[in-house]
């Protein structure tokens, strides 16, 4: 337990501090390239005081994750094999998880890239549009799963308290819709300051206990060093805002965050660990939902929700504070779940 004590700090702390370093030459770098945000008019009027603020900061935390994550596989591929008891048949196979899961997390953080690249550089304010996103997620989900599938890692998957489920063929659609549901989620929920940050903390912290609980040291690793990327960051997004992580930052947290759960083999798990994210979708999805049904009335002042409890009166802070006590509690629960159940 020593060793994964020291693996997983050494991992945080240089995720943390390459992201919180990164951006003391990020921030000023976007800023003298004029990439700022455009604050829509349908959003809350007091946002319209960030505008300009420099967007693809998330470029500080993927930097840190990947460099952090790439390192710390390496060293464990090459000395842990023999005497580092595993919940995988052999550490190659987890290693593969990590980077098929990173190659997941960048390839979505690249279509974010393309996106905010579109809107302060081509000056489109929406970016691409949902239908290039969609079939673009789709692409890079079914290059994962086949990367996974030519691999030789089958259509099971854990469910605590009922064991290994095997779903056939329908696991590859299921898993597809998961995660490009779950990355367009983890976006959504990116409207105030320090939220989609804090919130992914602590799900990479639940990830990081639920992967020492199975013995997978690398992936141990490479969830604390995703905790600690997005404190790095927090250090500069949380309010007042001096960046923002932008859809590069936003769709590879979506990417990460699903790796790390298909990684340990139980996606089920973004369901509790998830709440917030998927709180914010289907309040997006449910709003326009009524509001074509009722033509024009509204079921929350405004969404994604976290925008519903600004309109409310709570602060950013307030809110940042609830949804992350909120995932805290969640990532509580999934942890006793494997805890008890696997």
């Amino acid at each position: 337990m020593l060793v994964y004590g020291i693996w997983t700090f050494c991992a945080a702390i240089a995720a943390f501090l390459i992201s919180a370093v990164t951006g003391k030459f990020l921030i000023p770098f976007l800023h003298k390239l004029n990439f700022g945000q455009t604050i829509l008019e349908d959003g809350p009027k007091w946002h319209k005081s960030k505008q300009g603020t420099p967007i693809m900061g998330g470029i500080m935390f993927i930097i840190a994750i990947a460099a952090v994550s790439v390192i710390s596989t390496v060293v464990y591929m090459l000395t842990g094999a023999g005497f580092i008891e595993t919940y995988f048949a052999d550490i190659s196979r987890e290693v593969t998880f990590i980077f098929a899961g990173l190659g997941l997390a960048l390839a979505n953080g690249l279509i974010g890239f393309i996106d905010d690249y579109t809107k302060v550089v081509k000056k489109r304010n929406l970016g691409l549009t949902a239908i290039q996103k969609l079939v673009l997620q789709f692409a890079v989900a079914a290059a994962y799963l086949a990367t996974l599938g030519i691999a030789g890692y089958g259509t099971s998957t854990v469910i605590p308290f009922v064991g290994s489920v095997d779903l056939g063929f329908f696991y590859y659609i299921i898993a597809a819709v998961v995660i490009v549901g779950v990355v367009n989620a983890v976006n959504l929920t990116d409207g105030v300051d320090g939220l989609d940050g804090s919130i992914t903390f602590f799900v990479a912290v639940s990830f990081m206990l639920i992967a020492s609980k199975l013995y997978s040291l690398g992936i141990t690793a490479v969830s604390a060093a995703v905790a600690g990327a997005c404190l790095g960051f927090l250090v500069w997004n949380f309010h007042p805002a001096k960046v923002f992580m932008g859809d590069t930052g936003s769709l590879f947290l979506g990417g990460i965050v699903c790796a790390l759960a298909f990684a340990v083999n139980m996606p089920i798990l973004l369901l509790p660990l998830g709440i917030v994210y998927l709180c914010e979708m289907f309040s997006v999805m449910l709003q326009v939902s009524y509001f074509k049904l009722t033509h024009g009335k509204r079921l929350f002042k405004m969404s994604p929700i976290h925008h519903h409890f600004e309109m409310c009166g709570w602060s950013e802070v307030r809110i940042v504070g609830v949804f992350s006590a909120v995932t805290a509690l969640f990532g509580a629960v999934s942890f006793l779940l494997v805890l008890f159940g696997v």
